[in-house]
């Protein structure tokens, strides 16, 4: 009998970053952290035509996107930009612009990053997920204020079926190939923030 395994490659990507905020920055662990892997991510998605979907929690309460990431979010493949109640951020306007699987779409290739883990990082997996979508809960973008709780979501969501995996890996699988016409700037980008990487996959990875 053949193996049944979960295990493919990222083919249809998609950036999802889930309120990272100027209200968390002093609580969240190691917040600092996080604001490289998203601007690293953000800044690859023009060479590799990747959308993006950005929400925040009650902005009027908890203040808006950090401003190191609002540069890159003038592209025009930015789909959404939504303040929220909902801890998902599978809102009613995310839902209604995700691919329909159930009618044959492409899912989409989910790589997911913002706080915190526990709650609307894993509510957002859990949601996409059960629409059919692959998710890739990025390890070196995700923190929540509790270190542990980080530690138990990133277990509970691989066991529901996500991947956790690391920045440089998803970029390098999304090129696949040094001929692609994305291969120098995307390389460029990572030898650029190498150390930013290192600093954060040092605090991150140990899950």
């Amino acid at each position: 009998m053949a193996t049944i395994t979960r295990a493919t490659r990222i083919r249809n990507p998609a950036l999802f970053i889930c309120d990272i905020q100027e209200k968390f920055r002093p609580v969240i662990h190691e917040f600092s952290k996080l604001i490289p892997t998203t601007t690293k991510l953000l800044r690859a998605t023009a060479p590799l035509n990747i959308p993006i979907y950005i929400t925040t929690q009650n902005r009027s309460k908890l203040g808006p996107t950090i401003p190191e990431l609002t540069p890159h979010l003038s592209a025009s493949n930015l789909i959404a930009d939504i303040d929220k109640t909902l801890f998902s951020m599978i809102t009613p306007e995310i839902d209604a612009l995700l691919p329909n699987t159930r009618t044959g779409e492409q899912a989409l290739d989910v790589l997911i990053v913002g706080i915190e883990t526990h709650i609307c990082v894993t509510q957002t997996t859990l949601d996409l997920l059960e629409r059919g979508h692959r998710v890739y809960v990025i390890v070196d973008g995700v923190s929540s204020v509790n270190e542990g709780e980080r530690r138990v979501a990133l277990e509970r969501l691989r066991d529901a079926g996500a991947v956790v995996t690391s920045s440089e890996s998803v970029l390098f699988e999304i090129l696949g190939d040094a001929g692609h016409p994305g291969f120098r700037g995307v390389s460029g980008l990572v030898k650029e923030m190498k150390e930013e990487t290192k600093g954060a996959m040092e605090v991150f990875s140990r899950i």
